[in-house]
C-alpha cells in the first residue's frame, strides 16, 4: 500500500468496492476506484453537494447512480452498437491511483489513470489513455484527460456527469443558459430554441446544449445555497431529470427520488465531439463551488 497524506485513505464502500477518502481542509471527496467515481463532495460547513440514490446497484461492472459519473469515449448510446454499455467504459472498469499530494492551501489532488491496458483487460481495446484529477478544498475541481497513443486520429464524447442534490427540483433555476438552443432527448433530439430565462424543471428534462463553454448556477431557494459549475476544454453543457414516469422505470433509482436531484453536466458530445491527433491530449475540466444565498 502507497504512502498516503494525512487525511488520504482506501476503504472498502458499499458493496466492497474500493474508496479513496480524501479528507482536506476545507472540504471531503470521496472517490471509487470502480469508474473513477467521485460519490461525494462537502465543503467544510455544508450539506453534501452531490446526490446518490438509495438504489444504486455497487456491484463490479456496473455503473453508480449519482455522484460524477465519467461518460467515454462515447455519450449515450454507442451509435451502432446496441450492446456496448451505455455511455461507455470508463465508468465500469477499475482505475488506479497514480498519486496523491496535498497542495500548500491545504487541499488535496488525487490522481487516478485508466490505461489502455486496463480497458483491454476490461473487454475494450481503444486507443486512448485516460487520466483523472480531483482536487478537494473548498471547491471540488475534476479534470479529465484523454492522450491519443494511436497512430490515426481518434474521435471520442465525454462527460463529467454530476448528480446535484437539491432541496426540491420543482424550486430551484438553472442560469447560464438563457437564449441558448438545445437539442432536446425527450423529442427525438429536436433543435429547440433556448428559453429567454433560467431553466425550471417542470417535466422530463434531458438537455443537450451545443457550443457551451460558460459557468453554469443552480440556484437553490430551499436550501439557500447557489452552486456554480465552471469548466474548460468543454463545449457541451447536459441538463438531466428523469420526473416522475422515467423514474419509475429505471430499477436503479427510486420512485421518489427525482425530486431530490438535477444534473448539469459539463461535455463534449454530437456537434462537439473531439478529434484527437495522434499523440496529442485533450483536457476537460469541471470546478464545483457552493455559495450562500439569501434566506
Amino acid at each position: 500500500m502507497p504512502q498516503f497524506p494525512e487525511g488520504v485513505r482506501i476503504e472498502r464502500g458499499a458493496g466492497g468496492l474500493d474508496r479513496l477518502v480524501l479528507s482536506a481542509a476545507e472540504g471531503e471527496a470521496h472517490v471509487f476506484l470502480q469508474g473513477g467515481h467521485v460519490s461525494h463532495f462537502q465543503p467544510k460547513g455544508e450539506k453534501p453537494v452531490l446526490w446518490m440514490s438509495g438504489r444504486s446497484r455497487f456491484e463490479t461492472g456496473t455503473p453508480l447512480r449519482g455522484g460524477v459519473p465519467i461518460c467515454f469515449p462515447w455519450f449515450g448510446p454507442k451509435v451502432g452498437s446496441p450492446d456496448a454499455p451505455m455511455h461507455g467504459y470508463a465508468r465500469i472498469l477499475a482505475w488506479a491511483v497514480a498519486g496523491i499530494t496535498r497542495e500548500p492551501d491545504g487541499s488535496l489532488r488525487a490522481g487516478l489513470e485508466l490505461t489502455p491496458e486496463a480497458a483491454a483487460r476490461g473487454g475494450f481495446p481503444y486507443e486512448l489513455a485516460l487520466s483523472l484529477t480531483v482536487r478537494v478544498g473548498r471547491a471540488l475541481r475534476m479534470e479529465l484527460a484523454a492522450r491519443n497513443v494511436n497512430g490515426a486520429p481518434v474521435t471520442f464524447e465525454e462527460a463529467l456527469h454530476p448528480y446535484f442534490a437539491v432541496s426540491d427540483v420543482r424550486q430551484v433555476r438553472i442560469r447560464g443558459l438563457e437564449g441558448v438552443s438545445y437539442l432536446d432527448k425527450t423529442a427525438a433530439m429536436a433543435r429547440k430554441p433556448g428559453e429567454a430565462e433560467p431553466i425550471a424543471i417542470a417535466a422530463e428534462t434531458d438537455r443537450v446544449y451545443l457550443g457551451t463553454s460558460g459557468p453554469v448556477a443552480i440556484e437553490d431557494p430551499g436550501w439557500h445555497r447557489r452552486i456554480v459549475i465552471g469548466k474548460c476544454g468543454s463545449s457541451t453543457t447536459v441538463v438531466w431529470n428523469p420526473w416522475i414516469a422515467k423514474a419509475k422505470t429505471m430499477p436503479d433509482f427510486g420512485e421518489d427520488e427525482w425530486i431530490e436531484m438535477v444534473c448539469v453536466e459539463s461535455a463534449n458530445a454530437a456537434d462537439d465531439a473531439v478529434t484527437l491527433a495522434p499523440g496529442a491530449t485533450h483536457v476537460m475540466a469541471a470546478t464545483i463551488e457552493v455559495y450562500s444565498s439569501p434566506a
